[in-house]
């Protein structure tokens, strides 16, 4: 009998809130945690690995880099409560793809259709920037997702560094040069022949220079959909 592929993504998502595998992502998550950002001094920070957001029967899976500091690291949700994820949720919204396009909040009523949205590294990083040792931790986490996810046909890479944590761990040999729109076809972990699709990262030095504007990622994310569509 097949084993419930939410099921499974619930022991995963239990499993990662409890590492503490990477000393270095432990101290700086938590101290970050402690100290807050003065605009938020009131709220209670989550301070712990932020898991995967949406359902393990979908068939898209979006990939960031890794939790920002006073945002998922605050909120418990990835891509939630910084720019990025404005710019990554209204995009997914306008295609279909999530009910609203506002995420705030884990209590806000977000729901992902055929959607689910990770990152590469699950705690915050100093400086926005894991080691590699810290991907290659943290990559036995993105297997078990990949493996769960039964339905799984795209993963769309968000900036170069999802892209090479992906591709890495996919074996995809050789791998072509990221860049946005660029498609890779990959065998998955569940079985099937998937597509990765590149995307430059919502990121403010992206949006705010103009290198991703929202029409640009919009023509990603409704590609994925296509894609993640298709039978």
């Amino acid at each position: 009998m097949a084993v419930d592929p939410n099921l499974l993504i619930e022991q995963l998502d239990a499993d990662i809130v409890r590492c503490r595998a990477c000393p270095r992502l432990v101290a700086w998550r938590e101290d970050v945690a402690a100290e807050k950002r003065a605009s938020y001094r009131t709220e209670t920070y989550w301070g712990r690995p932020v898991p995967g957001f949406g359902p393990g029967t979908a068939s898209v899976l979006v990939m960031g880099l890794a939790p920002a500091a006073h945002g998922a690291n605050r909120t418990g949700r990835v891509f939630t409560g910084d720019r990025s994820g404005d710019w990554l949720y209204r995009s997914l919204h306008r295609v279909g793809l999530a009910n609203q396009p506002l995420s705030a909040h884990i209590d806000d009523g977000l729901e992902l259709f055929n959607c689910r949205v990770g990152a590469a590294v699950r705690c915050a990083p100093p400086g926005n920037a894991p080691t590699p040792e810290e991907r290659d931790t943290c990559a036995p986490f993105l297997q078990r997702e990949l493996e769960a996810m039964a339905r799984l046909r795209v993963i769309v890479a968000l900036g170069n560094f999802a892209y090479q944590a992906i591709t890495s761990h996919l074996g995809v040999r050789p791998r072509p040069r990221f860049g946005h729109g660029v498609e890779v076809v990959a065998r998955f972990p569940n079985g099937h022949d998937g597509t990765i699709v590149c995307s430059y990262h919502p990121s403010q030095q992206n949006t705010f220079t103009g290198t991703l504007t929202e029409e640009m990622l919009d023509s990603v994310m409704a590609r994925a959909a296509q894609l993640g569509s298709a039978e």
